[in-house]
């Protein structure tokens, strides 16, 4: 079994304990970056451009334009990618989504949108 540490060792002048050294004996073992997950967000009839736009400054910080450009893609194309993380992250901004609440402009809306969460390789 090899090590990813070299170890040596070496005593003071005066014969004190010896002090062990590591360091690194491979360069490339470096962290991969965690794969990509897309948050999708999926149509509906029971929520409008404006809570699109205010959810998404609430919970992503983006702009009222992008927003609205978001809002705009997922009625036209029936959904829209609006945020790529690793998978931990790109979870918990679905749950924040699912836990926005119904749309006060609309009597129809009774909950929050729908969003899914995909490997970015899939999309």
């Amino acid at each position: 079994m090899s090590s990813k540490y070299s170890e040596s060792s070496s005593q003071s002048a005066s014969g004190g304990t010896a002090v062990a050294h590591r360091t690194m004996s491979d360069q490339k073992q470096q962290k991969k970056p965690l794969p990509p997950f897309h948050v999708i967000l999926l149509d509906d009839d029971e929520h409008t451009y404006e809570y699109v736009v205010s959810m998404m400054r609430d919970l992503f910080s983006y702009s009222r334009d992008r927003g609205w450009a978001l809002a705009r893609t997922v009625d036209k194309q029936g959904r829209a990618i609006i945020f790529t993380a690793h998978k931990e992250l790109a979870e918990l901004k679905r749950d924040q989504i699912h836990r926005y609440g119904a749309d006060e402009l609309l009597l129809a809306s009774v909950g929050s949108m729908q969003a899914l969460v995909v490997p970015a390789q899939a999309e």
